[in-house]
């Protein structure tokens, strides 16, 4: 892996709860804030030098740009939704390109994970203590941020445990 352990756990006791708060908002309310994008930024431009050192640090920040224009292109064919397009440029940061095939392979079982957990409970009286969430009734429209953000929280884990 390209991320080391050490990198990982600086960044860590910060991504849980922003990542858990992320996915559960984005099943309640479908929809990703920027406040929350903002949060995961300041993380890795608070947290970034400690963990990677300062000349990976920037070099990380590179994927920021490139991934904003590549999913406002796909946001502005209605390939993706306009928070999942922030949060995954905003998340660009934390991975390390050396990954990225390690980095898909939990985005994929992410979606399939978050896609069977989701309709499991919209199907089933396991909703009832969550009701009124707007994703049980968005037809077609699926809460992203809750793959995405998993993806972020299972590539540090991954990078904390196995290295």
């Amino acid at each position: 892996m390209g991320i080391t352990a050490e990198a990982a756990y600086w960044f860590l006791p910060a991504i849980i709860p922003i990542t858990l708060f992320i996915s559960w908002n984005d099943m309640r309310d479908m929809k990703i804030t920027n406040k929350s994008v903002i949060v995961v930024m300041v993380v890795y431009g608070v947290l970034g030098p400690f963990a990677f050192g300062w000349g990976m640090y920037f070099w990380q920040w590179l994927h920021f740009p490139i991934a904003l224009v590549v999913c406002m292109a796909l946001w502005a064919l209605r390939f993706m939704g306009g928070g999942d397009a922030k949060l995954i440029a905003a998340m660009a940061p934390f991975f390390v390109m050396a990954d990225i095939e390690f980095i898909l392979r939990i985005f994929a079982a992410s979606l399939i994970a978050a896609l069977i957990v989701h309709t499991l409970f919209r199907l089933t009286p396991l909703k009832r203590p969550v009701s009124e969430w707007k994703s049980w009734n968005a037809g077609w429209y699926f809460p992203k941020g809750f793959p995405l953000s998993m993806t972020l929280l299972l590539y540090l884990v991954a990078a904390a445990v196995y290295l």
